[in-house]
C-alpha cells in the first residue's frame, strides 16, 4: 500500500484535497522532486512536501487578496503564516494517523461521491470526466492511486473530527443557569449627592497633604515624550496683507459671479405634472374642495413629495408657467399651467425677494478671495527655490531672515493641536522626524508650507510641583469633596436600611424598574448597575462619583423568565456556544494526545527547501 499523505490544512482538514486542484498550475510542484518527499509525519501519516508548499502558497494568496497588495515571503514569515500552515497540517495528519489506527475508512461509494463533487474533474456536461480527472492530477504530479488514497485518508480523518465536534451536548441545567444569569434583572432606587449635601466645609490642605496627593497622582502631571522642534512656515493668511489686487481684477471677478451677487425674485415650489388639461383641472377641483390634500394627491400618483420639489426657481426656469406661479400667494395651488412635461399644478411654499449686491458692497469679500488666491500662488512659486536653498545648506534661520517665512519653536507631543500643530501634515512630519533628518519643504494643505528641524527629544517627565500647584490644589479639593460626600452617602444608606425613605431624607430619588447586567444608559452613573447585582433586596450602598456621591437601595431581584422568547433565544445561543467551546477543547485535547502517542517528526531541511522556493 502506498504511504499515506497528509491532508490539506484548511479548516483542520475539512476542505477536500480535490478542491485545491483548481488554479495550481501557477506553482511548480516539480521543484520538490528528488529523494525528499515529505516535510514530516505524525505516526504513519506523512505530510508531503508538495502539499505543504501548495497550502502555504494558498495561505499567502488569501492574505494578499485581503490586503490588496503582494506579500513577500519575509512578510509572510513575520505574520507567522508558515508556522500556522505547518500547525494545521500536523493536526490533520494526526487525525489521519488516528483514523488508520482505529480502522476508520470510507468505502468506494463514498470515495466516488467525493470525486464527483470536485469541479476540477468535471467535463463539459458537469459530471465526473476521466480525461479531466487524469489531466488535473498530471498538473500536480500525482498518480490516481496516490490521490485516491490521500482523499480516502482525509475523508476518514474528517469523519473522526466530525464525531468529536458534533457529539457534544451540555446538560440543560448548565445552559439554563447561564441564560438565567444573563437575563436576570434588578430594580433599584438611587439618588445623587452634590456639593450642597455637605454638612461641613472642606478642610484646608497642608503642604504635606498636597505633596502626597501630587505624588500619588503623578501620572496626571507627567508630560509625554516631547520633541523640541524648530520650524519655519508661511501660510496665505500670513502674507495676504502684502498682496495687492487691482480694481480691474476685482471688477472682472464681480462680473464672473454676477449671478451670485444679483439674484432675481424667486419662488419655492412643488410641481405635479398630469397627462392632459382635463386631468389637471379635475385634480385642482379635488384640492380646492378639500377632498384631498396635495401630499395625498402626490402619493396617489405613486410619487414621493421629493419627486415634485423644484427648489427655488426664477421666471426663466418656469417658461410658460411663470405668470401663473408668480401671481400666486404662499400656500396657493397655481395652475393648471403648461410645462415641457405637460400641464401641471404648482404649490407655492415661499417667496424669495430679489437680492442685489453692488460692486462696492461685494468689493471687500472679492478682495479677500483674490488676495488669498494670489497669496497661495506666491507661496507655490516659492516652494521649489526654498527647497533648493535648504538642500544647498541654508538654515531655517537664514530662510526666515531672507523670505516671508516665520521662524518659531514648539514642544510637540502627540496631544499637540494648537497653531501649526493643528495641521495634519505637520503632525505627521513631527511624528516621523528624527535628529538625522535635514529640513525640507512640505505642504500644509491650505496653500502654506513649512520645514522643520528636530532639536531634541525629551523623555516623559513629571512637571515640577510648583508649576502645577494650582492644578494639584483643585484635584485635592475635588477628591476631598468626593470623599466627604461618600461619607454622607454612607450615613444616608444606613438610615435607608433602617426603613427610612428617600423622600423622608430629603433626597431626589430615581427608580430603575428592571435592568440587566449589561444595561447602559447615559442618565445612569457608571457603577450603579454593577453594584445593584452585588446587593440583596433591601440592602443599600454608597458609591463615589466625580465630585459627587450616590446612595442606592436594591428594591427587587427579578428572575429570568425561562419561557420568554428573549431567554429562549439566549438559551439557544449559550447552548450552541458552550457546546462548541467544549467540542473545540475536546478536539484540541484529542489532537495533542494523538501527537504525543504517535509522535511528530518535522524535517527542518525539507521545510527550508520549500521556503527557499518562495524567496
Amino acid at each position: 500500500m502506498a504511504s499515506k499523505r497528509g491532508g490539506m490544512p484548511k479548516s483542520l482538514g475539512l476542505i477536500l484535497i480535490g478542491m485545491l486542484v483548481v488554479g495550481l498550475g501557477g506553482f511548480g510542484v516539480t521543484n520538490f522532486s528528488g529523494n525528499v518527499r515529505k516535510i514530516g509525519s505524525v505516526g504513519d501519516a506523512d505530510i508531503p512536501v508538495s502539499d505543504y508548499a501548495r497550502a502555504l502558497q494558498n495561505e499567502i494568496r488569501a492574505v494578499e487578496a485581503q490586503a490588496g497588495q503582494p506579500v513577500s515571503f519575509p512578510q509572510a514569515q513575520a505574520m507567522g503564516l508558515p508556522q500556522r500552515v505547518l500547525s494545521q497540517m500536523v493536526v490533520t495528519a494526526a487525525l489521519e494517523s488516528e483514523a488508520d489506527t482505529l480502522g476508520i475508512s470510507v468505502g468506494d461509494e463514498r470515495l466516488a461521491e467525493e470525486l464527483s463533487n470536485i469541479n476540477a474533474f468535471h467535463g463539459p456536461d458537469g459530471k465526473l470526466d476521466r480525461v479531466a480527472y487524469a489531466a488535473a492530477l498530471e498538473r500536480i504530479d500525482m498518480s490516481e492511486r496516490d490521490f485516491e488514497e490521500q482523499l480516502r485518508s482525509q475523508s476518514a480523518a474528517t469523519l473522526l473530527q466530525g464525531a468529536v465536534l458534533a457529539g457534544t451536548k451540555l446538560p440543560d441545567t448548565y445552559i439554563h443557569t447561564l441564560a438565567g444569569y444573563a437575563a436576570e434583572r434588578r430594580a433599584f432606587t438611587w439618588a445623587e449627592l452634590g456639593a450642597d449635601a455637605l454638612t461641613t466645609g472642606l478642610p484646608v490642605p497642608t503642604e504635606d497633604e498636597l505633596t502626597a496627593w501630587y505624588e500619588a497622582n503623578i501620572d496626571r502631571f507627567t508630560l509625554p515624550e516631547t520633541k523640541q522642534i524648530t520650524y519655519a512656515w508661511v501660510t496665505p493668511d500670513m502674507i495676504v496683507d502684502s498682496v495687492e489686487v487691482d480694481e480691474e481684477s476685482l471688477r472682472a471677478a464681480y462680473a464672473e459671479r454676477e449671478a451670485e451677487f444679483n439674484m432675481p425674485e424667486r419662488r419655492l415650489v412643488e410641481r405635479l405634472v398630469f397627462a392632459d388639461d382635463a386631468e389637471a383641472q379635475a385634480a385642482l377641483e379635488r384640492l380646492t374642495s378639500g377632498e384631498i390634500t396635495f401630499e395625498a394627491l402626490v402619493q396617489e400618483r405613486g410619487l414621493e413629495l421629493a419627486d415634485t420639489d423644484m427648489g427655488d426657481v426664477s421666471r426663466d426656469d418656469l417658461d410658460g408657467a411663470a405668470d401663473v406661479v408668480f401671481a400666486a400667494e404662499v400656500g396657493d395651488i397655481a395652475g393648471p399651467a403648461p410645462t415641457p412635461l405637460g400641464p401641471a399644478l404648482f404649490r407655492l411654499n415661499a417667496i424669495l425677494p430679489a437680492h442685489e449686491t453692488t460692486f462696492e458692497e461685494a468689493e471687500p469679500a472679492l478682495r479677500d478671495t483674490l488676495a488669498l488666491d494670489r497669496a497661495r500662488r506666491v507661496i507655490d512659486g516659492m516652494a521649489q527655490s526654498l527647497d533648493d536653498e535648504l538642500a544647498a545648506g541654508a538654515t531655517l534661520e537664514e530662510l526666515a531672515d531672507s523670505t516671508d517665512l516665520t521662524l518659531d519653536q514648539i514642544g510637540w507631543t502627540a496631544q499637540s493641536s494648537e497653531g501649526i500643530a493643528g495641521y495634519d501634515a505637520f503632525r505627521e512630519a513631527a511624528q516621523a522626524v528624527t535628529a538625522d533628518d535635514y529640513p525640507k519643504i512640505d505642504q500644509l494643505g491650505d496653500g502654506g508650507l513649512f520645514a522643520m528641524r528636530l532639536e531634541e527629544v525629551r523623555e516623559p517627565a513629571p512637571q515640577p510641583f510648583e508649576d502645577v500647584r494650582n492644578a494639584v490644589v483643585a484635584g485635592w479639593e475635588h477628591q476631598a469633596q468626593t470623599d466627604a460626600l461618600v461619607e454622607e452617602a454612607k450615613a444616608l444608606a444606613a438610615q435607608l436600611s433602617e426603613g427610612k425613605t428617600f423622600e423622608g431624607l430629603g433626597l431626589t430619588a430615581k427608580t430603575e424598574t428592571g435592568l440587566n447586567r449589561n444595561a447602559q444608559a447615559s442618565d445612569i452613573p457608571a457603577g450603579l448597575v454593577a453594584e445593584a447585582f452585588k446587593l440583596e433586596p433591601g440592602a443599600t450602598a454608597a458609591l463615589p462619583g466625580e465630585g459627587t456621591a450616590f446612595v442606592m437601595r436594591l428594591d427587587e431581584v427579578i428572575a429570568a423568565d425561562l419561557e420568554s422568547d428573549e431567554v429562549k433565544q439566549l438559551t439557544q445561543i449559550f447552548g450552541d456556544q458552550a457546546a462548541n467551546d467544549v467540542a473545540q477543547d475536546l478536539f484540541q485535547a484529542l489532537s495533542t494526545d494523538i501527537q504525543q502517542r504517535a509522535g511528530v517528526t518535522i524535517d527542518q531541511q525539507a521545510l527550508n527547501a520549500v521556503h527557499a522556493n518562495f524567496q
